[in-house]
């Protein structure tokens, strides 16, 4: 079973207004924690697109217009993922996508690939969230006493990493970065069954 650990970066919130200006993600064996693939892009979008940004996205993303005007095209970064999940034979019941919020992330890469193009094509339909898992975990060990509850701890990926002695993600808020931290908290959280830690 593979993963696709991905992460978006938009210029707001509402994807009735807003776009995607980042997109990365990395294919992971979710046995041995191996990468087989990784990608990155960022999407240029339209001055008008770009002029209905959200100010405090932008604080926390950190993109210009000057890098954004600069991205690939909508068109070529889709089919640049299209061409990698088929090469990674990536579709339903071999492999799943993982993010801290999938349903943020989840309708961001609609904008770049609509859902009926990932039904034709047979992409999978699970998007599994790092918090969810978190919150499982940790409300089993509760059941014990003496552990304090998930949402004592908090559910974002920074206080789970700080529950885990991890370091905070890095910044600005870039896809690349997200992907890296969701990688190193899930091996925290949940791990990779069959992963050689010596490597």
């Amino acid at each position: 079973m593979l993963g696709i650990f991905l992460d978006t970066e938009t210029n707001g919130l509402n994807p009735q207004i807003h776009k995607i200006l980042e997109i990365a993600f990395k294919i992971v064996d979710l046995k041995t924690g191996d990468v087989k693939e990784h990608f990155q892009s960022l999407i240029a979008q339209p001055v008008e697109a770009w002029e209905k940004s959200d100010h405090e996205s932008l604080k926390i993303n950190g993109f210009t217009w000057e890098e954004v005007k600069g991205g690939s095209s909508a068109r070529h970064a889709s089919q640049q993922i299209i061409d990698l999940f088929a090469q990674w034979n990536i579709r339903r019941k071999k492999a799943l996508f993982i993010c801290q919020n999938p349903s943020f992330d989840r309708v961001f890469f609609s904008q770049l690939i609509d859902a009926d193009t990932q039904e034709l094509l047979s992409w999978p339909y699970h998007w599994l969230d790092l918090a969810s898992m978190f919150w499982a975990l940790s409300m089993e060990k509760a059941k014990g006493g003496g552990v304090p509850m998930p949402w004592e701890i908090g559910l974002s990926k920074d206080t789970i990493a700080s529950y885990y002695k991890l370091p905070l993600e890095e910044k600005p808020h870039r896809a690349m970065n997200g992907v890296e931290h969701l990688l190193l908290c899930y091996r925290a959280v949940v791990g990779f069954p069959h992963c050689n830690e010596s490597t």
